[in-house]
């Protein structure tokens, strides 16, 4: 069965899969019967063979998975293994917004150090003390909120199913989004919602930009009313100039699985998958409806 992938994946465990095929996603692959992708779409009628697209991520909202399902070819994806790197980039995020280590940084580089020392944009805001509030406690919301623990923080959570998010939200100094994106949660934080956040509070994405209204959400900081850590956008890698210069903004390129260690452990989960599937055994991680 013809193995494609859109790009070769780190670590040593690839090795293990033989020869692949290094196409895009949006080539025709009539004879691939094992399509691995990094969340790129999917246009299933470019494989008529396919039966099994192995998604190096744990995001799937760009694979139709009820289409896949509809012609027999399965799907797998990478949870669990890069939750701690997610998480502890959430924590990072936050402790550089209400710390403003990007602003003091910058500061330095600019030869400004001494300039600011008794007030704004010098002073950050307390972490220890602080309320949390998770958006989705799920493996990553979860790990999550043993770390802020750490940091001495009360932590409140909501799932993005219950009703009782409006509530939550006017109560927290620090906001962290980890929901997977879908038809309940797309635009889950509307204007509306940004709007409860207290003055001061800090808004942290490591999920999925389509999470938030953006259009909002930029005229919020632009304001100075909020601040954020963004490590997703709506519309990557395309992101909203207006950002740039705000200092009340972090943002880092959707690195949430951004460390050597959680992208070779993802490679083992795609390639345990494969060789699963090729040797007729269950998927280790599959994608269910």
């Amino acid at each position: 069965m013809k193995v494609r992938a859109t790009r070769t994946l780190p670590g040593p465990a690839w090795a293990a899969l033989g020869e692949v095929e290094i196409a895009p996603a949006a080539e025709p692959g009539p004879g691939v019967g094992i399509l691995i992708v990094t969340n790129e779409p999917v246009d299933l009628d470019l494989y008529p063979s396919l039966r099994l697209i192995a998604n190096y991520s744990v995001g799937y909202d760009r694979i139709d998975v009820a289409g896949a399902s509809a012609r027999g070819i399965a799907v797998s994806n990478t949870p669990g293994v890069l939750d701690a790197a997610t998480a502890d980039l959430a924590i990072a995020l936050m402790l550089a917004v209400r710390r403003g280590v990007v602003t003091g940084d910058r500061m330095i580089r600019a030869g400004e150090w001494g300039t600011h020392w008794a007030g704004p944009p010098f002073l950050g805001h307390d972490v220890s003390g602080t309320t949390l509030g998770i958006v989705g406690l799920g493996r990553i919301g979860s790990a999550v909120a043993k770390r802020a623990v750490g940091f001495d923080m009360r932590v409140v959570s909501v799932r993005a199913r219950e009703g009782n998010l409006d509530e939550m939200l006017p109560a927290c100094d620090v906001v962290s989004l980890h929901v997977p994106l879908g038809p309940q949660t797309r635009g889950l934080m509307t204007r509306e919602r940004l709007a409860l956040l207290k003055g001061g509070a800090t808004l942290v994405n490591t999920a999925r930009g389509e999470i938030v209204d953006e259009d909002a959400l930029v005229a919020e900081l632009v304001s100075g009313r909020i601040s954020a850590g963004l490590d997703v956008f709506a519309y990557e890698p395309s992101v909203p100039s207006e950002l740039f210069d705000l200092p009340n903004v972090v943002m880092t390129p959707h690195i949430g699985s951004g460390t050597v260690e959680t992208r070779e452990a993802m490679t083992r989960v795609v390639v345990d998958n494969v060789l699963a599937f090729q040797r007729g055994e269950p998927l280790l991680t599959p994608v269910l409806l």
